[in-house]
């Protein structure tokens, strides 16, 4: 599993995050505070506080290519 915190400042962010994570079949997660989403729903995405940055959880050990078409989003 990988793991990187990611920020999703506007609402085409997340149209394009989403349109990103699901391109790939592995489960992916994100998770802010106590609430954990799927990545690949919108509505799931909008249920949680966009103002901070989220945890995601790449369900895979092969994410090389999925990290760098995410990598607008990610935030150290």
């Amino acid at each position: 599993m990988k793991t990187v915190k990611i920020l999703l400042s506007t609402i085409n962010d997340v149209k394009n995050f989403v349109n990103a994570v699901g391109k790939y079949d592995f489960d992916v997660d994100l998770v802010s505070g106590r609430y954990a989403v799927d990545a690949k729903s919108i509505m799931g995405i909008f249920s949680l506080d966009l103002s901070k940055p989220i945890e995601l959880h790449a369900h895979t050990d092969d994410a090389d290519a999925f990290l760098a078409d995410i990598k607008p989003f990610i935030i150290d």
